[in-house]
């Protein structure tokens, strides 16, 4: 075995072993009940005291393990790191769904080396979900081995979104989703752009599509476990002018991209 692939190895042992810590602190604050902590940016964007208690387990053990690691998540870790190592971490995707006790939100963490994304876990406390990859390695969902959906054409397309918190950038993806309404089989908003993604890589959707999401911490371990799966995934910039995530299986991805160009959807 190689040095790369000891590296890869303990990268990805200790993703998951961190993951599996914060998704049973994450269910033990949601069955006690969700104090929210404050309000983003709307009204609508909210963030739990379990989320800010998520990243900070998850902060203190890459640190406790790795100490010269950088970390980044969406409530505000952003550690320099020295070694190459890059964490990415959203300590609850899918906060929404976790405060109206929807089972669909997961601890998302992502690791790059060198800035290339190489271990991905998303994993699903509520529904015993674990999906992880590792670069070069395939995408797997509980141990077992997960493919993306043939290619359909776009008409037949089950197509996941999501939507930004913002009034002003909601409005636009109404017009965009209105366009592609009639264009695809149907659309799907479950909630969580990192199980989003999961699901294209497990082959439950078709393709996806967000303008808006938060930010890194919200799409680099599920596109990653998209792309082992057969996915291709391209972040653009959207007609908003956020960040557009976008995935399909590769053999439909040319299609499904000219579907969102003549659609609105791309800036």
């Amino acid at each position: 075995m190689t040095t790369d692939e000891r590296l890869l190895d303990e990268l990805a042992d200790l993703a998951l072993s961190i993951a599996r810590e914060a998704g049973t602190l994450i269910a033990e604050h949601r069955a006690a009940g969700v104090e929210i902590a404050k309000t983003k940016s709307s009204a609508t964007d909210i963030v739990t005291a379990a989320d800010h208690a998520s990243e900070d387990l998850i902060r203190e053990r890459i640190l406790a393990a790795r100490p010269g690691d950088g970390v980044l998540g969406e409530e505000g870790s952003a550690v320099e790191g020295g070694t190459g190592v890059h964490w990415v971490v959203d300590p609850i995707d899918g906060t929404v769904n976790y405060a109206h006790g929807i089972p669909n939100y997961a601890v998302s963490i992502g690791v790059e080396v060198a800035g290339e994304p190489v271990v991905g876990v998303v994993l699903n406390p509520a529904q015993g979900l674990e999906y992880t990859a590792v670069r070069g390695r395939g995408a797997f969902r509980n141990g077992e081995p997960i493919r993306v959906a043939d290619p359909v054409e776009v008409d037949q397309a089950v197509v996941g979104t999501g939507f930004n918190y913002r009034r002003d950038v909601r409005e636009i993806q109404a017009r965009t989703l209105a366009a592609m309404l009639p264009q695809v089989a149907d659309i799907r908003r479950f909630g969580s752009c990192a199980l989003d993604l999961c699901a294209v890589a497990e082959g439950s959707l078709d393709a996806y599509v967000e303008e808006g999401v938060g930010g890194a911490w919200d799409y680099t371990a599920g596109a990653l476990i998209a792309v082992e799966a057969g996915a291709e995934v391209q972040v653009l910039t959207g007609v908003a002018g956020r960040i557009l995530v976008t995935a399909a299986p590769s053999p439909s991805y040319p299609a499904f991209r000219d579907l969102l160009e003549s659609c609105g959807f791309v800036g």
